[in-house]
Formats: C-alpha cells, structure tokens, sequence
C-alpha cells in the first residue's frame, strides 16, 4: 500500500545574503514540488526598494499635512461642517508623522556621515 504524498506549506527565502541560497524544503527533505510558482512570483511582485518605500512614506506625510490646511481653512469658512476635534487629531497625526520624518532624515545623514568618515 502506498502511501499519499504529504503536501507541505514553502516559505520563500528572500534575501539569499541573510538567510542563505537553498530553499527551506531543500534543507528539510520535503519534497521540492510543494511549492506553486505563485507563491515565488508573488514574492517578487512585493518587493520594492527602499527608495520607493522612502518616496511612498513622504508622500502620505505630505499627504497629511495638506489635509491638515484644508481642514484649518475649511474651519475658518464655515465653523460648523467641521469638529475641532477632528482639526485636533488631523493635526497631531500630521506632527507626529513630520516628526518621524525628521528622525529619519537625521539617522541616514547621520549613517551616511559615519559611512563616508570610516576607513
């Protein structure tokens, strides 16, 4: 009597300089058509740079801040469509975000600054 294959859940290894080269079901014996060709191109469809990651976090702390001066004006033309406290909060998130913003700025000028002063 022969007994069914054992499907197995894959996981991806995504970076081969942290995790190394061979795949998982490799390392353990599972066998290697286990994993669709899906799930390894979904991989690579969600990975972006750090650019782009740094670019897309600007825009929604600009986002914030614009919405931040579109609810102030909006209070001062008409007071009544709008609640103070959403203007509150609108504007602390906007705060927060700059300041996360402004530390991450100072740590890669500072990173960068040590990288070019090391020899």
């Amino acid at each position: 009597m022969k007994l069914p294959e054992i499907q197995t859940l894959q996981m991806t290894r995504t970076n081969p300089a942290h995790t190394g080269v061979a795949k998982l079901s490799e390392i353990a014996g599972a066998p290697l058509n286990s994993i669709p060709n899906a799930v390894e191109n979904s991989v690579e469809k969600t990975r972006r740079s750090f650019d782009s990651y740094l670019m897309e976090a600007f825009s929604a702390m600009n986002q914030q801040q614009v919405n931040v001066t579109d609810l102030q004006q909006q209070v001062i033309t008409d007071p009544d469509s709008v609640d103070l406290h959403d203007v509150t909060i609108a504007m602390s998130k906007a705060r927060a975000s700059l300041n996360l913003a402004q530390s991450v700025i100072d740590r890669l000028v500072q990173g960068w600054s040590e990288i070019t002063t090391t020899r």
